[in-house]
């Protein structure tokens, strides 16, 4: 019989059809048992149960080592909500001690992605916060019974003193827009992160570093417990990690000074308040280190308030209060620094080689020029730098600008102007100066541009912007811009960034905060301005400030406001040789600098240098009867000034004559001529409120146009 050749093929085609098909499923099946662990992976997880275990945040102490914020444990009660199976909801209401109803909101708000954010079904969401103690025993002797709920411990802070919580800062919860900037990928939907001051600016160092426990489930999904009752881990624990604390911060801040100035600012700390009384700020800085001694900001609140469940509705109170207490008026409010200006002005011009220490302008109750009039108040004329700083006399740096801009060493009054300008960013002023905290304010020092875009180029000239050489005007400065003047002229010609925190455990301290900022100003001009301020505390605008065994330094400021009162302003240093402390004080609405700030003023130095609070009576008292003393004296002086503030100058000037080379001529016995009131110099203010509108109005006028006036 012959053989069928094409059945003979077709068994070859068909056996090695069945071969590949077999070939091909080892393979796959080897891919899938012993290449790929993907399957693996998710029988172990569901044997397995993970959990983030949080570190302890970084503990805050002052420079002298007192704890000022520690952490106390707080427990949540949270649920992953694809785990959560059918449970008994009137014995979780029970525990919970909750009616149902609540406890159904609880977890329709939970589970409400509009108001809830960070919902999401497979991470752990918070259901009931701050589980008191007897309600967390209870949980976890039950919590078998709840698949899909759990136990998550964090920190709250403590406070132990009712004090710097603009400088502080709080907590809070992690909100979606958090997580999404976080680059390190540490949030997780229930954290918490630092909001305001230190908490924010030093979260990456006081959050530490998570850890995670890994424990083993049954079927049921159940954490699996040894005949003890121990939870079992997966592989013996030996895949736990431990979390890293986080690393704990020394404050520069003296806790009992930061208490004392608050104290002088509003009396008496309130727990759970929040405490009104003067407005404005205190800025103390360590001059050879930059280390901040203390930071206010008044009206203040109780650290306190933003800690657990009243945490929103205390924070809706502080955010409608009027008085705004959460604006930190020390490094965010931007105020005219009126006279306390006038040092930067006096250095400026002996740099550029307008003046010396003896050139002398005149000054005849104010500066009068070609139709303008800056008034000021009785002194010797004429007067030179040191004298004029002692007096706080407003004539001579008014000249001393006039002269600076119309001199023809410069190209033009642009270029001029620009020399000017950078000499005051050097000095600290018209940008940041990168204190430690959240949310500081650069102030604003005008450049010619702003001039030439808002007058009109060639439409301004000296006499048009004069006002600026007595810190009114556009000029604008927050406290810790005034402070640090201060301390730059209390080192003789250089200053260290502020900075609140002196350092951070096992790592030190930032490169930045230990760096010299040098303005490019000779040191013996520096001596100038030195001796100037000294002789305003042993005879000027600052005698208030001149304590026994101490030599102070100062220099006044009273800031014309064309929203109320005058503010109150004094910035100084001491001791003179030696300097430990540079201070800049800044009431609102308080009048004449040396009427409130000086007296504060003097009280700081004393605190912290001689360790002692006296009233005028030269009796040690406490902070609460210094700061009435003090504000009680200030509302006798403004209710009187109110009354009697004069209307008409009683002396008249004229024109100072110039010299070719733009020097002021010999004053002659006309220029100090006195006339009867009734004899008015024609285009001259002749009262207050003209003079007062002439340094004012550009603010009013240029600032409220561009929206950035404040204070």
């Amino acid at each position: 019989m012959r053989k069928d050749y094409n059945l003979e093929k077709r068994k070859f085609v068909i056996g090695g059809f069945i071969v590949v098909i077999v070939a091909i499923y080892l393979c796959k099946l080897f891919d899938l048992q012993i290449l790929d662990d993907k399957y693996s992976e998710i029988a172990v997880n569901n044997a397995r149960s993970t959990k983030i275990t949080h570190p302890s945040r970084g503990q805050i102490y002052d420079r002298n080592g007192k704890l000022v914020v520690y952490n106390e444990p707080a427990y949540d009660l949270v649920v992953v909500p694809r785990d959560v199976q059918e449970f008994d909801t009137l014995g979780m209401c029970k525990i919970l001690r909750l009616d149902r109803k609540d406890f159904e909101t609880l977890w329709k708000n939970m589970s409400d992605p509009e108001k809830n954010k960070n919902y999401s079904a497979t991470t752990p969401q918070p259901l009931v916060q701050n589980l008191d103690s007897t309600t967390y025993g209870h949980l976890q002797e039950t919590l078998h019974r709840f698949p899909g709920f759990d136990i998550a411990q964090r920190i709250i802070r403590r406070y132990n003193y009712v004090s710097a919580a603009n400088v502080l800062g709080n907590i809070r919860e992690v909100n979606a827009e958090d997580i999404e900037r976080d680059s390190d990928n540490y949030y997780l939907p229930g954290d918490y992160t630092g909001d305001m001051g230190v908490e924010k600016s030093y979260e990456k160092y006081l959050r530490g570093v998570k850890g995670k426990e890994i424990f083993v489930r049954d079927a049921r999904g159940r954490i699996v417990r040894d005949e003890q009752g121990k939870i079992k881990y997966y592989n013996d624990g030996k895949d736990n990690v431990d979390p890293i604390a986080g690393k704990d911060l020394q404050l520069s801040l003296d806790i009992e000074l930061q208490q004392y100035c608050e104290g002088l600012m509003r009396g008496a700390a309130q727990r759970g308040q929040i405490m009104h009384g003067k407005r404005g700020a205190i800025v103390a800085i360590e001059p050879k280190t930059g280390e901040v001694l203390a930071l206010v900001t008044s009206p203040n609140y109780d650290p306190a308030m933003l800690v657990g469940k009243d945490r929103g509705k205390n924070y809706a109170k502080l955010v409608d209060d009027g008085t705004k207490p959460l604006y930190d008026r020390a490094i965010m409010a931007a105020y005219p620094p009126g006279s306390t200006f006038k040092p930067t002005q006096g250095l400026i011009f002996m740099q550029e080689g307008i003046t010396n220490i003896n050139t002398s302008y005149p000054c005849y109750r104010g500066y009068i020029n070609k139709g303008l009039k800056i008034g000021c108040h009785g002194h010797g004329s004429p007067i030179a730098l040191q004298p004029a700083l002692a007096t706080s006399c407003n004539g001579y740096f008014c000249w001393g600008l006039y002269y600076m801009l119309k001199n023809h060493k410069y190209e033009n009054l642009d270029s001029a102007f620009t020399v000017w300008k950078n000499y005051m960013v050097q000095m600290g002023y018209g940008y940041k100066l990168n204190i430690d905290l959240p949310g500081e304010s650069r102030g604003f020092i005008p450049n010619a541009k702003f001039y030439n875009d808002n007058i009109g180029e060639g439409k301004w000239g000296a006499n048009t912007i004069l006002s600026i050489a007595i810190g009114q005007g556009e000029i604008m400065a927050t406290p810790l811009q005034i402070a640090n003047l201060s301390a730059t002229i209390a080192n003789r010609g250089y200053y260290i960034t502020p900075h609140v925190v002196k350092q951070i455990r096992d790592v030190g301290i930032p490169k930045e905060y230990t760096e010299k900022h040098q303005p490019s100003i000779n040191r013996e001009y520096y001596e100038n301005v030195v001796t100037g301020m000294r002789m305003a505390v042993t005879g000027g605008t600052c005698k208030n400030a001149n304590l026994p065994g101490l030599e102070v330094c100062g220099k006044t400021g009273t800031v014309q406001n064309p929203h109320g009162q005058d503010h109150s302003v004094f910035m100084g240093f001491a001791p003179k040789d030696d300097p430990k402390i540079a201070i800049c004080v800044y009431v609102e609405n308080a009048g004449f600098g040396a009427q409130v700030a000086v007296p504060l003023g003097s009280r700081i130095f004393e605190r912290y240098l001689l360790g002692k609070s006296r009233n005028e009576n030269d009796e040690i008292v406490s902070e609460d009867t210094v700061s009435n003393e003090i504000e009680n004296g200030a509302n006798k002086w403004s209710d009187k000034w109110l009354q009697e503030r004069p209307s008409v100058f009683d002396k008249k000037e004229v024109p100072a004559q110039l010299n070719p080379d733009n020097t002021p001529k010999q004053e002659s016995e006309k220029t100090a001529h006195h006339p009867s009131p009734s004899d008015p110099i024609n285009g001259l203010p002749q009262n207050r409120e003209q003079e007062q509108a002439i340094l004012t109005q550009p603010i009013v006028d240029i600032f409220t146009r561009y929206g950035i006036y404040k204070g």
